[in-house]
């Protein structure tokens, strides 16, 4: 399998280097991002995006922005730290890998009082890898897991994208497939194109395409369809944040594949690192849920609008999954199955 290198520190370490996923699959194009608007402006504008990248490029994007502070005392560093690390949080309310990471930069700061800037710099540079790295191990750990449950020809529907770009290394909902590949295990996807923003079209079936897994793109009203005929064994999606008792939320349109699969009776597995996990969140009704534009609906596909300027667009980027409808989550450390109150709780014990 190749590794794409979707975000990493420019040869000097002063820039952050994205590969911007709206380019992708035509084209294959890096942004170097130096400031906080254009940091906050790729998160917003889904150039960098899914739950577990976010995290990563958080990380590095505060080590980028310190670099720039003009402060010479530790006070007046954390303040603007604390500034910019806030500013970064708002640019996508869903997805808690984002604030998770962000806290895990802030807290280098604050458990260090009195450092100087130059004895910071390092430590935050080694905080930012640190994330990369466990997301990395937590990727593969996910993928054996998922494919512990998939024998030899087994199809699989996904939603969305969490494949590497999403994540990193093998990604966490198609992990396991492409983990397969790699050792020779023919398995089969269908890749829900996933509307409006099309990531599963765009993104999905471009990664397990390029790791050799047999993929074939469906619109996503036809999931019913594949389902129906047999050709679905399991559902596969990610998540951008769980709440306490096992409710998700996923890209827009997850919950319709998890009624399906129920209707059908085909197991539906969330797959995600539990840094996705939000034990402060009890349920899904507490999850905020990001409203987008509606142009996303009506023009930005087409060569021209494909609805009358007036009509209004109601836009949700997220859907939550009820727990009642989870086969199980697949984490890093093993499968958790209902209570989830219960089975996600010992995770962190």
């Amino acid at each position: 399998m190749q590794t794409v290198d979707h975000v990493r520190l420019s040869a000097d370490e002063k820039k952050l280097v994205i590969l911007d996923q709206t380019q992708l699959p035509n084209r294959t194009e890096y942004a170097e991002l130096t400031t906080a608007e254009e940091m906050y402006d790729a998160i917003k504008k889904l150039r960098v995006r899914g739950a577990p990248c976010i995290g990563i490029f958080a990380g590095f994007a505060m080590f980028v922005l310190a670099q720039g502070f003009k402060q010479s005392t530790y006070d007046a560093f954390a303040k603007e730290f604390h500034e910019k690390s806030a500013y970064l949080n708002a640019s996508r309310p869903t997805a808690v890998n984002l604030s998770w990471a962000l806290k895990r930069m802030e807290r280098v700061v604050t458990e260090h009082v009195g450092c100087t800037p130059a004895e910071l710099l390092p430590l935050l540079r080694n905080e930012a890898q640190a994330i990369l790295d466990e997301d990395i191990a937590m990727c593969k750990a996910i993928s054996e897991h998922g494919l512990s449950l998939l024998k030899e020809g087994d199809c699989v529907l996904t939603h969305c994208n969490a494949g590497p770009i999403a994540t990193s290394k093998y990604g966490t909902a198609i992990g396991p497939l492409i983990l397969g590949a790699e050792r020779g295990v023919k398995l089969k996807a269908f890749s829900d194109e996933t509307r409006p923003l099309l990531q599963g079209a765009r993104l999905t079936s471009w990664e397990l395409d390029k790791a050799g897994v047999d993929v074939t793109l469906i619109c996503d009203n036809m999931a019913s369809m594949v389902m129906k005929n047999g050709w679905v064994q399991f559902c596969f999606v990610g998540c951008d944040r769980v709440a306490a008792n096992g409710d998700t939320a996923n890209k827009i349109g997850t919950s319709g594949v998890a009624i399906l699969a129920k209707h059908y009776g085909i197991p539906f597995y969330v797959l995600g690192p539990t840094s996705t996990i939000d034990m402060n969140c009890p349920t899904g009704d507490d999850i905020k849920i990001e409203l987008r534009e509606p142009d996303e609906i009506k023009e930005m596909w087409y060569r021209e609008p494909m609805a009358p300027k007036s009509v209004k667009c109601f836009n949700p980027a997220f859907d939550v999954t009820d727990h009642s409808l989870i086969s199980g989550i697949i984490t890093e450390k093993g499968i958790c199955r209902a209570p989830y109150e219960q089975s996600l709780k010992a995770l962190f014990h």
